[in-house]
């Protein structure tokens, strides 16, 4: 499955796998960011926003990520 975006004023594609990739490498950044200023704060805000852009592009139910995700017992 081919996802049809458009990117100033180009369309793109991006299979399902891109995207699934695109997600775990946000994650993965998100899971290691440690906030020490207003650039650290936006650039996690940013990052945070691509996580739920391509979650909802592939259908994907969000979990909590990095230091205030809790794992199961």
């Amino acid at each position: 499955m081919l996802m049809q975006l458009m990117f100033g004023g180009r369309t793109m594609s991006l299979s399902q796998r891109s995207i699934e990739t695109l997600l775990d490498l946000v994650e993965i950044k998100l899971s290691c960011i440690e906030v020490y200023d207003r650039e650290d704060a936006r650039e996690k805000s940013c990052l945070e926003n691509a996580r739920k852009e391509l979650s909802a592009m592939i259908g994907r139910r969000l979990t909590p990520v990095g230091p205030t995700a809790r794992v199961a017992a």
